[in-house]
């Protein structure tokens, strides 16, 4: 109900018309162009911000292998006006019904009339590489894999939403699985998709401490305010291990250290 801006694709002089008497009350910037312009800037600004994101995990990758503070760097790139803190934050791959099939369109739409699109191609790649990175943090912390119990802390591919089309915990789970990982996941709202992708070859939970309970290690996939305020020193009383995997920053990570675990976040 309070859009940025509204952009109409028309190609009678009519529906500009229209289109201008319904959207009146909204007060905001309507955009009048050609129906193919108009798509081009759906495509175009869902790319945009998939392009930050994955630009922003490959700085967080950097920061990770230098010992700089990726917190800091997107304050400091944020305070920029020029660059602004929206879709700076480094996490495990974006996912949903928009960013990853725009950015696959572009890819393709350029191919088809001869445009090398070599930045979004990255952007594309980057990403999928993105969501394996908690798996191989957890080797990197643990070693062998095989037999840990392991829980999955949210399915869909951002908060508020059941959506797992395109899920960085697709990937995760299935990484886990190849690595011959018991797993748990969890979701308030989100289990049933989830267990259409995976049947009975995980095991499901609406109630989050359930979830964690003897579990040696934790992946945080979504950050649901009911992960972010979880009662952490009880997770860590109930778990057999003390790996925990922040694969969206949205931990405070002094308190999380503070209780005993170990963390490591993106």
């Amino acid at each position: 109900m309070k859009p940025d801006r509204i952009v109409v694709g028309f190609d009678e002089d009519w529906v500009s018309l229209k289109m201008g008497e319904l959207y009146e009350p909204f007060n905001t910037t309507v955009i009048y162009t050609d129906i193919l312009s108009s798509e081009m800037i759906k495509y175009a600004s869902n790319s945009m911000l998939a392009t930050r994101i994955s630009f922003m995990n490959e700085i967080a990758n950097l920061c990770q292998k230098i010992g700089a503070n990726v917190n800091d760097v997107e304050l400091g790139m944020g305070c920029d006006k020029r660059i602004g803190y929206r879709f700076l934050r480094p996490g495990c791959g974006y996912g949903g019904s928009c960013f990853p099939k725009d950015v696959k369109e572009l890819i393709v739409t350029g191919e088809e009339n001869g445009v090398d699109m070599s930045i979004i191609k990255a952007v594309d790649k980057a990403n999928d590489k993105q969501k394996e990175i908690p798996v191989k943090y957890l080797k990197e912390m643990i070693g062998d894999l095989y037999g840990l119990k392991v829980c999955v802390l949210g399915a869909a591919f951002k908060p508020n939403t059941d959506d797992i089309r395109e899920a960085s915990s697709v990937v995760i789970v299935n990484k886990l699985i190849e690595n011959g990982c018991n797993v748990n996941i969890y979701d308030p709202i989100a289990i049933e998709n989830i267990k259409r992708v995976f049947g009975d070859k995980i095991s499901y939970y609406t109630d989050k401490y359930d979830a964690v309970k003897d579990c040696d290690a934790v992946i945080v996939v979504t950050e649901w305010n009911e992960i972010i305020y979880m009662d952490w020193e009880r997770v860590f009383n109930i778990m057999s291990g003390y790996v925990l995997i922040d694969g969206r920053n949205c931990l405070k990570k002094n308190e999380i250290n503070k209780i005993g675990f170990k963390y490591r976040g993106i």
